[in-house]
């Protein structure tokens, strides 16, 4: 995987962050200050940076028993979670119930664990295109840092519809980098 290819993955998986981070911004009191921005994107970063060595760890193990047919679970997987990006994104706002409050560390971190279930999802994926996960792990987390930091600092003067657009647009890229990675391997 070419590293224009990791930093486009990093920016689709960021999203959720940056729309969480967005939706925090809005129902705080004040504009959120650069530090707290930057502890928002922290936390934010870390787990997200997390999540796909988790999730390369199990592609790891299983990779001898799916080889014949990774590059298929790979455009399965980053398909499914580009398409619940995008279904979520075009879901009515009923009761928003994704939209975080302001509140505490604990909060916080319960929403970047909840945001990067679909980082450890392409972890998988990227263990089973044999992708070095000591560069791509700190690339998606460097992207989230700055896409939260940037979503939190932000947050009151976008609003939350342009978070709602910007998942749609990444889950529409994940689901394409599946795509061309099967083009790649059944055809190329």
């Amino acid at each position: 995987m070419s590293l224009l290819a990791l930093v486009l993955l990093a920016l689709g998986l960021s999203v959720d962050a940056f729309a969480a981070a967005i939706g925090r911004g809005v129902v705080a009191d004040t504009r959120p200050g650069p530090v707290l921005a930057m502890r928002t994107g922290l936390v934010f970063g870390l787990i997200e940076m997390s999540a796909p060595i988790v999730g390369w760890l199990l592609g790891t193990a299983f990779s001898g028993w799916v080889e014949a047919i990774d590059h298929w679970i790979a455009f399965l997987l980053l398909g499914a979670v580009g398409g619940h990006m995008v279904w979520n994104a075009l879901k009515s706002d009923e009761a928003e119930d994704e939209a975080p409050t302001k509140g505490s560390l604990l909060l916080l971190i319960v929403t970047a664990i909840g945001t990067s279930i679909d980082s450890m999802v392409v972890g998988i994926s990227l263990a089973l295109l044999d992708v070095d996960i000591l560069v791509a792990a700190p690339i998606i987390g460097a992207t989230t840092f700055t896409m939260a930091s940037i979503g939190m600092y932000a947050g009151k003067a976008i609003g939350e519809r342009v978070g709602h657009h910007a998942e749609v647009v990444a889950g529409l890229g994940l689901a394409l980098i599946g795509t061309i990675i099967l083009w790649e391997h059944t055809l190329g």
